[in-house]
């Protein structure tokens, strides 16, 4: 309870008013500091998401999944279950490939925990038995993972008919120009690979003149080298000797001799010398036409828009100055685009925002003063940008979005400042300077406070754990420096301005000085509206300016004083005959339980409704993901010529009459294409870029929403998805889109564990075809991450054979790797480039088992000092076998995952309960076999069960600086009882416009609503109790004494008559910041005074992705109002009669 009635000034706010040219400075240094930091901080699409895991890849070429696991994949994992810290390690075992994700808690930093890591990793290279490659040792290698550095911001096609060679090199002139950009972290070559010199060796000449794969190896290694010799002194001079050995052209190694015994056996006569690209491995289409594709990576933290910009300058620049005419180039999936979009939407956001505010304050308060509000605005978002550049951040999605959430809640500290001055100004007649001093020293620390609270509702936010918590803490840290920025231009700023420059009647303008305005400023605007761009917006702005203060003069300022006069008074003369009415006899507690009711009423409404749950909004994607794969061991070839056939029916989709205009498609931006490397689906296949011949992937990047002409992509996916079904045999086929958040993995996804892998793939594959005929509605394809089909052949060695003719098993497997996988036997230097010479059987005999088992292992017996020749296929027996494609561990278990994504037009939620209910009819899993589900279910349980501490935690807090504010605990009860009565709102929001609960985005609005709703009952009890402590004063009762009830109850009338205008004002101003959010208007206004188009349209991505969070506000808070103005009142004065019933009871 307030203890004084006394009027005290406020001193920061004091300070500032006495001292307004330091103001003005500050003012002007931030207004510099904002704009430099918005021109400067960094944009990307995706904030940069460190999680606390550290990977660890080793290639190890020619070796099995089996293979990896036993000698790469085991001994890391055992070695790295001791590290301290450890949450837990996954890792994946592939063909040639080894992946391992370490995960540590949050009390390690990642550099300590990328240290410990390469700690034991050397522990385990340094065994001696350690595999080795080419001569040296494996070298797994220990890194992390930033999302915004894993996301291609660009693609590059080159197209024409070169020979591949040059195509090759011009790739590589646009690869290692881009490539020098300090911003540029990778660019990858898709379709073309490196050459080679491949010395194919013909096994039937080579045995024929008795010479082995060593002697053509040291051959070369002996042959093909530079050597400085030293330096000759003579005659007054010192000379280097250096004796040149390298080869000058690939044919040079004919000449190279191999043996001298019994003739001269060359090079060439058993080998044929090439100079060509190595094996296959990635083919690249773009629009259906074979190409080059460059895939672009820059590194985190740099400004995208400006990376993208010098891209293409360069492009522009080698295609002008390097590339012959014949090479066509295609710039496509431009990821700057969105954060262009998202940008400019923000300055559109923030001056439709200016506009509204304005308009609604200028009826309220008049022109004049709504500037001091409107003024807030754009100084709290410099504010903003100035404390995101200290702090290192960059302009993403995330903190994009914060600015705009944050849009209409920045103007509430204003709202209170400004119409409390001037409310004290026009009732009480005070000073311009007075009235500021005096008026924000009343509403000071409850403005602290309300917006503390309001802050402290995201508080436990900033705690949210794992991936997506990463993701979305950019959210509540944006949220809380605007409010905070608005707490500052409220206090300094707004008390400041109010005291120069508040009137309570607006100036008059006369007709003389419109006329003077018209002819300078609209006769400059009509000259400079005949030029374009800059200047002919300067010029319309001079115009609708000119056009604006004669609409104020003769029709505004008329509607806003009749507003005031008229329309607010007898509002206000009508709120209070309500409040009365509400705090007499028993109607308090009708208001109160009939509330209550709502309240409960809502969660049946809510139940009826049954709307559906979704984890993150069903976005309309930008892009649209087509993935092909075959089973394990099929050739690139076969893939490449699948895939060309999928390309044409997808093509039938996309060029539907209804997508073309005047011959261009007005849906798609660009159509990629990859077979092989760059084929991966970021879902499955983690480790980056890694063989698969069997796999395919194609691109649609869609163009922006406005050009889509209201014509949906989730459709277009929906028309593949059908196109595409069961058309191709043999060939697994999902239509799929980005995900519209970080990623938590697929809706329907099943893990089991045990430790027989080849029962596991055998149930998982039981469980597969069991839910596939249980034909589950929305279910795409159940399939399964891995499988044993991909084929081999297993020699098995007669050790008694072997050993008897002096032949070791690591003999015959080096021969046999030798002869498929080949070896590397030196460097060929070209133009500045290496080149490796690798040495392998030709490619006929590489195909033919005979041929490679009839091969001689050639050797000098240690005991005889003979040459040996022994055949393979003395020793060892062949048989066909089928190998794992992968092998994957969950913290050492091994671990199979039966998943699907599910059909466009369905719920996520829906499909998995109906999958629950199959997997509860499955009797196949025997008991030493566990299965969980995870994946998006898991991610969403344990998201929604955070949200749900959050919000208890957000609650808690704010009672708590509820408690410290007001000394009371009845007091902080009631806002308290006023934030749940508010879901009341929310639930009959979503139920009555049949909206979709969005668990991330609905509950992040619930808690943005708690603290939200706070705000206006803190300024309303607190003046309340100030208005209770005059009325003592007045009738000299001691303050320890409470006012009786009917003295209480008229004070409790007029706080609310006194604090009406800013409690609708700062719910108007939050909502109406919100609608272009919530409804997706969107209004370009530079493109409105530049070419007179303002590019209006109504939706978006954005709108999909945040609106959820916007409408809850919105409801929330639209509910709230009525309850602010009416059942808080009536709440504080039960609390209030229930005092002195208890102070009379004590007395008796």
């Amino acid at each position: 309870m307030k203890k004084s009635s006394e009027l005290k000034e406020f001193s920061l706010s004091s300070w500032a008013i006495d001292h307004s040219t330091v103001i003005y400075v500050i003012i002007g240094l931030f207004f510099i500091l904002g704009i430099s930091s918005y021109m400067n901080l960094p944009r990307e699409n995706y904030p940069e998401i460190n999680t606390n895991e550290v990977f660890v890849s080793s290639i190890y070429p020619g070796n099995t999944a089996e293979d990896m696991e036993r000698l790469i994949t085991d001994p890391l994992e055992e070695q790295l279950k001791g590290v301290p810290n450890l949450v837990g390690i996954e890792s994946t075992s592939l063909e040639n490939f080894s992946l391992i994700t370490v995960e540590f808690d949050e009390s390690i930093s990642k550099e300590s925990a990328k240290l410990k890591v390469q700690d034991k990793i050397d522990a385990v290279t340094s065994s001696a038995d350690w595999p080795t490659f080419n001569n040296a040792k494996v070298e797994p290698t220990a890194f992390e993972f930033s999302l915004s550095e894993e996301i291609p911001i660009l693609n590059i096609g080159l197209s024409g008919d070169l020979p591949i060679e040059e195509m090759k090199f011009y790739g590589e002139l646009m690869q290692d120009k881009i490539e020098q950009m300090s911003e540029i972290k990778e660019v990858a070559l898709r379709g073309v690979q490196d050459f080679e010199i491949e010395v194919a060796i013909d096994l039937l000449k080579m045995n024929a003149a008795t010479v082995s794969f060593d002697d053509v190896i040291n051959a070369i290694r002996r042959g093909n080298s530079t050597v400085s010799a030293g330096n000759i002194e003579g005659n007054g001079l010192r000379r280097n000797l250096r004796v040149v050995g390298e080869i000058e052209r690939p044919e040079d190694l004919e000449k190279f001799v191999l043996k001298n015994q019994n003739g001269t056996v060359y090079m060439g006569d058993i080998a044929t010398i090439s100079f060509h690209e190595k094996e296959k491995n990635s083919f690249a289409r773009s629009d259906g036409k074979k190409a080059i594709v460059l895939d672009i990576k820059k590194r985190s933290g740099k400004n995208l828009i400006r990376t993208v910009e010098k891209i293409r300058a360069i492009v522009s620049d080698v295609q002008a100055n390097d590339y012959p005419s014949t090479i066509e180039v295609d710039i496509s999936n431009d990821q700057s685009n969105a954060t262009k979009n998202l940008v400019s939407d923000l300055a559109n956001n923030i001056v439709f925002g200016v506009l509204l505010v304005i308009t609604v304050l200028m009826f309220f308060l008049g022109f004049r003063n709504a500037l001091f509000v409107g003024f807030a605005i754009p100084m709290s978002m410099f504010m903003s940008f100035m404390i995101l550049g200290f702090l290192g951040q960059t302009i993403n999605t995330m903190v994009l979005f914060g600015l705009i959430m944050g849009l209409g809640m920045l103007v509430d500290n204003g709202i209170v400042v400004v119409e409390n001055a001037y409310r004290l100004m026009e009732k009480e007649g005070m000073t311009s300077i007075e009235a500021a001093k005096k008026g924000i020293g009343e509403i000071a620390y409850p403005i602290i406070i309300s917006t503390a609270t309001t802050i402290a509702a995201f508080v436990p936010l900033g705690f949210w754990p794992g991936t997506i918590g990463e993701f979305m803490i950019f959210f509540p840290i944006t949220l809380s420096i605007v409010l905070g920025s608005s707490l500052i231009v409220a206090i300094f700023f707004n008390s400041m301005l109010v005291s120069k420059f508040m009137e309570i009647k607006d100036r008059e303008i006369s007709q003389k000085s419109l006329w003077r305005m018209t002819f300078i400023l609209g006769g400059l605007g009509i000259l400079l509206i005949f030029n374009q761009g800059t200047l002919r917006g300067l010029g319309t702005l001079m115009i609708l300016t000119t056009l604006l203060f004669w609409a104020y003069k003769f029709f505004i300022k008329k509607w806003a004083t009749y507003f005031q006069d008229v329309s607010l008074v007898r509002l206000e003369k009508n709120y209070t005959k309500v409040l009365r009415f509400a705090l007499t006899g028993r109607t308090p507690y009708v208001f109160l339980l009939g509330t209550i009711g709502l309240l409960f009423s809502s969660f049946i409404i809510l139940g009826l409704a049954a709307p559906k749950v979704e984890f993150f909004p069903e976005n309309q994607p930008q892009q649209i993901f087509v993935y092909a794969e075959y089973p394990e061991g099929t050739s690139i070839d076969k893939t490449n010529a699948t895939s060309k056939l999928i390309e044409a029916e997808v093509a039938k989709v996309i060029s539907n009459p209804k997508y073309i205009d005047a011959g261009e498609n007005f849906m798609i931006d660009s159509n990629v294409t990859m077979v092989g490397l760059g084929a991966q689906n970021p879902e499955t296949d983690k480790g980056g870029d890694q063989d698969m011949p069997h796999k395919a992937k194609i691109t649609l990047t869609m163009a922006e929403f406005k050009y889509r002409r209201g014509l949906s992509s989730e459709a277009m996916r929906q028309e593949i998805q059908q196109q595409l079904k069961g058309k191709f045999a043999g060939i697994a086929i999902s239509v799929e889109k980005e995900a519209a958040g970080p990623p938590a993995g697929y809706p329907v996804n099943i893990e089991l564990s045990g430790e027989d892998y080849s029962e596991l793939i055998q149930i998982a594959e039981e469980l597969k075809n069991f839910l596939n005929n249980e034909s589950i509605p929305g279910v795409e394809e159940i399939k399964v991450d891995v499988n044993k089909s991909k084929p081999g052949l297993v020699v098995n060695i007669d050790r008694r054979k072997s050993g008897s003719l002096g032949v070791a098993a690591g003999q015959i497997g080096q021969q046999l790797r030798r002869a498929l996988f080949g070896e590397k036997a030196g460097i060929y230097k070209k133009n500045g480039e290496d080149y490796d010479i690798n040495v392998r059987f030709d490619e006929k005999d590489q195909n033919d088992t005979g041929v490679l088992l009839d091969q001689y292992i050639v050797f000098r017996d240690q005991a005889t000092g003979r040459i040996k020749e022994i055949p393979v296929s003395a020793m060892v027996e062949i048989e066909n076998a089928n190998s794992f494609s992968a092998i994957k561990h969950k913290d050492l278990r091994r671990v199979v995952t039966v998943y699907s994504a599910v059909l466009a037009g369905y719920n996520a939620n829906e499909v998995v309960d109906h999958v629950k209910e199959s997997i509860s009819g499955f009797d196949g899993f025997p008991r030493d076999v566990d299965y969980k589900l995870t994946g998006e279910v898991a991610e969403q349980e344990k998201n929604m069960s955070f949200l749900l501490g959050a919000l208890g935690t957000a609650l808690g807090l704010i009672v708590f600086l509820l408690v410290i504010q007001f000394n009371s605990i009845s007091n902080p009860l009631i806002i308290l009882l006023s934030i749940f009565l508010s879901f009341t709102g929310v639930l009959y929001g979503i139920s009555v416009f049949s909206m979709p609960f969005v668990i991330m985005m609905t509950m992040m609005g619930i808690i943005s609503l708690s603290g939200i709703v706070v705000n206006n009952g803190v300024v309303l009890i607190d003046y309340t109790q100030l208005l209770i402590a005059r009325k003592k004063e007045e009738l000299g009762i001691p303050f320890e004494q409470m006012l009786p009830r009917i003295e209480a109850r008229e004070a409790i009338v007029m706080g609310g008559a006194a604090r009406l205008r800013p409690v609708l004002l700062t719910a108007i101003t939050t909502i109406l910041g919100l609608i272009p959010l919530a409804t997706g208007l969107n209004i370009n206004f530079l493109t409105l005074i530049t070419d007179w188009d303002a590019n209006v349209y109504v939706g978006g991505d954005n709108v999909i992705f945040w609106g959820p969070l916007a409408w809850t506000v919105i409801f929330g808070l639209s509910f709230a109002t009525f309850l602010t103005l009416v059942i808080v009142p009536a709440c504080f004065y039960l609390v209030y009669r229930l005092k002195l019933r208890i102070n009379a009871w004590r007395n008796k």
